[in-house]
């Protein structure tokens, strides 16, 4: 009977010895509920998309501990209020293209798109083995902010016009939506850039408030409907060779984190930013089909509207570099990450699609 008890007391002193070794797991693996601010409406499937492919891979990678909850644009705050919700603590992070906010400072435009800039796998490259996510790391301590790369359109087509472009002149004047950074250049070549959230597009094309507007490439402009009221569809979109989206996390809720779960979300990022540029590399071809099926005509941007809008582009980034210490400091890693870009891509990549391009497949 003594022997019985005392197996049973060691039994149970070997279970709370146990429990008491378990507890820090326990406590690492804390339940935890989020919301993510989007700066895009639901109906866009690839952009909004990839901010839901975020979050159901942060509650997968955590055994649903870690939920996040995904709004769209002007749910929560404004779709280009996220930043300001961020950075004061009202949530905890949001899916946004950062050139939105070059008001507040141009250099979050390096984190997104500038004209004649990186495409999508250049910007991948300088962000994760290049200097880009160190600089844009320290840039972000400014607002209280934690940047992941999340999603990234390719190259994006050069937008839907009421008229016909056929020289510099057809610039003169014309109103245009056009996001983020890009239209401080259009600004600079006689352009009148607008900033206008995805929704309300739509409405002022229509009723001619604006010439001409730009979104990201057949898939979500067939959505939108563009092509109901401008037939005249232009490439490419020398403002975005390839913008990239951002997750922004208030530095105090990310830092509250534990270890795992802060792993949980670097690694959710990364899975969204490939499925959302896989999805518009996949959705685009028979998106634009039905475009051209229904009378939208391609065109390509005249060679001296690029060519202007280049010249006025290194005008700008020059003047800038001359008075914001921030941009300076990023935009002399980046052009020398960009000239390196070039140089490789056009002896072996060009070759190869330019090859391709030209057969009958």
């Amino acid at each position: 009977m003594q022997r019985r008890s005392f197996i049973r007391q060691a039994g149970v002193g070997a279970a709370a010895t146990a429990a008491i070794v378990a507890a820090p797991a326990v406590r690492a693996q804390a339940s935890i509920r989020w919301r993510l601010a989007s700066s895009f409406p639901k109906s866009l499937d690839t952009i909004y998309g990839a901010g839901e492919v975020f979050a159901k891979a942060v509650a997968d990678n955590t055994g649903g501990k870690f939920q996040i909850s995904v709004h769209q644009g002007g749910e929560l705050v404004p779709a280009f209020g996220v930043v300001d919700a961020v950075q004061n603590g009202t949530l905890e992070c949001a899916h946004t293209a950062p050139y939105y906010f070059f008001g507040k400072d141009e250099t979050f435009a390096f984190d997104c798109a500038v004209p004649f800039g990186l495409n999508s796998r250049q910007q991948t490259a300088w962000m994760y083995d290049g200097n880009g996510m160190k600089l844009m790391r320290e840039f972000y301590k400014n607002y209280n902010m934690v940047n992941f790369p999340c999603g990234n359109t390719g190259a994006q087509m050069g937008g839907w016009y009421r008229k016909e472009i056929n020289s510099l002149d057809d610039i003169k004047g014309l109103k245009m939506r056009i996001g983020g950074f890009g239209g401080k250049v259009l600004s600079a070549i006689g352009g009148v850039p607008q900033n206008i959230p995805a929704g309300e597009i739509y409405p002022a094309l229509e009723k001619g408030t604006i010439d001409a507007t730009e979104w990201v490439g057949p898939y979500d402009d067939e959505k939108l409907g563009f092509f109901k009221v401008a037939k005249n569809y232009y490439y490419p979109g020398w403002w975005e060779g390839g913008p990239q989206l951002s997750i922004y996390v208030n530095t105090k809720a990310y830092d509250a984190l534990p270890a795992d779960y802060k792993a949980a979300i670097e690694a959710a990022a990364s899975h969204a930013h490939i499925v959302m540029q896989a999805r518009y590399d996949a959705r685009n071809p028979a998106a634009l089909k039905r475009l051209v099926a229904q009378g939208t005509v391609l065109k390509a941007m005249p060679r001296p509207v690029m060519e202007a809008a280049f010249k006025a582009a290194n005008e700008v980034y020059a003047d800038l570099a001359s008075k914001n210490a921030n941009w300076k400091k990023v935009y002399e890693d980046w052009s020398k990450f960009r000239a390196d870009q070039v140089l490789w891509f056009r002896i072996c990549e060009r070759e190869f699609d330019n090859f391709m391009a030209a057969q009958r497949l």
